[in-house]
């Protein structure tokens, strides 16, 4: 990437932090709810649809700890945990330019803050995850994602994929984080997501798991 593309990301990625800043607290509350219900009613219709087929059910979900303008999630991962059919881990970060660890979360689980100041878990390490949530600053409808700028999220979907692990990417997103329009193209290191889910619905169509 040369220099000319690094600034204009960092400029993009300036932008959409401004947008997402701007929305007034009582829309901020409303689209984290929507989030998160439609994310509760995603997998649980799904998982019901794998049980009376007699596929294998999806068990483990890889979420995120919401940072303050992000959709907040921490009350459905609580919801999640308390189902006893279902695993949820939180991302560490083991060291720069290497993929995500996920650990496993309860409400119960200590956490400390981690290398960029967000809280981690000191639970054991997960197993590979069937569902990764992944925070998503701005998205394309095509499933691209444009993140922080550390990589860490393309380096750890790539590393799950080339271990042969299926699972399903999900962005979580503010639905102005939308790239149509923007000067954007992804680099070639950059990883699709699945799906993506944001305040105003799915941006990118829900898939069956």
């Amino acid at each position: 990437m040369n220099q000319n593309t690094q600034d204009n990301a960092a400029a993009l990625r300036a932008r959409l932090k401004q947008r997402r800043a701007e929305i007034p607290p009582q829309d901020r509350d409303r689209g984290a709810l929507l989030i998160r219900g439609r994310l509760y009613t995603w997998l649980a219709t799904n998982r019901t649809r794998l049980r009376e087929s007699d596929r294998p059910d999806v068990r483990r979900i890889a979420a995120f700890w919401s940072m303050a303008d992000e959709p907040a999630l921490q009350a459905l991962l609580g919801q999640w945990a308390q189902d006893e059919t279902l695993e949820v881990s939180l991302p560490v970060v083991a060291s720069a330019g290497e993929p995500l660890r996920f650990h496993a979360w309860t409400p119960d689980t200590p956490m400390r803050p981690g290398a960029y100041g967000i809280l981690e878990p000191e639970g054991p390490e997960a197993p590979p995850p069937d569902i990764v949530l992944v925070p998503t600053l701005g998205y394309t409808r095509q499933g691209d994602r444009l993140g922080y700028g550390g990589g860490y999220y393309d380096r750890t979907l790539a590393a799950l994929k080339a271990s042969g692990h299926a699972f399903t990417a999900v962005g979580i997103a503010w639905a102005c984080g939308d790239l149509s329009g923007e000067p954007y193209a992804p680099a070639a290191h950059d990883v699709r997501l699945d799906t993506i889910l944001t305040d105003k619905g799915w941006a990118v169509p829900a898939p069956e798991l």
